[in-house]
């Protein structure tokens, strides 16, 4: 067990303390409650100072132990004139993130060890052996982000969905309903700092979060990777609108076979699509880049 492991499981931090120590009171932000047992999705955008405040705290509760809904946080403030969670709808980028849900304990130590990353601010300790690792950033725009936050998964064996800006992650405090046997989300607080994109040494230039491989001399012979759901998924979407199929029925699909495993499963599955199309137009012969799809146009179902 790693020191970042075994300090997590030692320091509670109530939900109310977690939130004020991210956002500032003034920030809008967005709490994402799911009820993955009837699909039933919620999401409220208000202030931290609301979020914060005890009736919210209170129906939060309610819907964590008396609901069985699991409970998510928006990691970047967004417009003042948003109602919904995307990148059009994000005023400034607060943090960076990784979601390890694969032999979570070897990246957190990885982690730890590695010169490419600073100190996290926070690790969340999400279920057995997976993990929320957290960065406070200041001066970053989206497109940087975004790319840090491919770099991160990639270098880190992180789940390549969750490197979007309007990623929600789990709120300590709260129980993680997903599994047969509940989990009580912890979190550990590491360091005060607010980072910068100089603090984060990887390469970003592969952007594709690990889909488009890097070319090696015949002598290079790739060491054996694990494959996510996740690139399982993006790979049979690509496969499925080659051959003709319609995306929204893709949609569909693949939103109803993630239901139990994602926080959002039609917006994942509406990002996975789309992204996959847009893939897919811009490679085909005489496409150009502007006949792709943006991705940012994507709304919450």
């Amino acid at each position: 067990m790693t020191d970042l492991e075994n300090q997590v499981q030692r320091q509670p931090i109530t939900p109310a303390e977690y939130i004020r120590a991210n956002f500032a009171s003034t920030d809008r932000i967005a709490i994402l409650v799911r009820n993955a047992k009837r699909s039933e999705t919620t999401q409220r955008i208000s202030t931290t100072a609301k979020v914060t405040d005890t009736p919210f705290q209170d129906w939060m509760r309610y819907k964590n132990d008396r609901e069985g809904c699991d409970i998510y946080v928006g990691m970047n403030v967004l417009k003042s004139t948003a109602f919904t969670r995307t990148k059009h709808d994000v005023l400034a980028v607060r943090h960076l993130y990784a979601d390890l849900d694969h032999d979570g304990s070897a990246s957190l130590a990885a982690i730890e060890k590695s010169a490419l990353v600073p100190a996290p601010n926070y690790v969340l300790n999400t279920s057995p052996d997976k993990y929320q690792v957290i960065w406070r950033v200041e001066d970053i725009d989206l497109v940087q982000a975004e790319a840090l936050l491919r770099a991160i998964a990639r270098e880190f064996d992180g789940d390549h969905a969750a490197t979007d800006a309007a990623r929600v992650l789990r709120v300590p405090g709260f129980v993680n309903k997903k599994y047969d046997q509940d989990f009580l989300v912890s979190a550990q607080h590491h360091s005060d700092r607010v980072y910068h994109a100089r603090d984060f040494k990887l390469r970003t230039e592969l952007v594709d979060s690990g889909y488009r491989q890097q070319r090696r001399s015949p002598s290079q012979v790739p060491e054996p990777r694990h494959i996510s759901q996740s690139e399982r998924d993006w790979a049979q979407v690509k496969s499925a609108l080659a051959s003709g199929a319609d995306p929204e029925e893709l949609i569909a699909q693949l939103a109803h076979s993630r239901a139990s495993d994602k926080s959002d499963p039609q917006y994942y599955a509406r990002l996975t699509v789309t992204k996959a199309l847009a893939d897919l137009q811009e490679h085909s012969p005489g496409s150009t880049a502007s006949s792709s799809p943006d991705v940012d146009d994507l709304r919450d179902a």
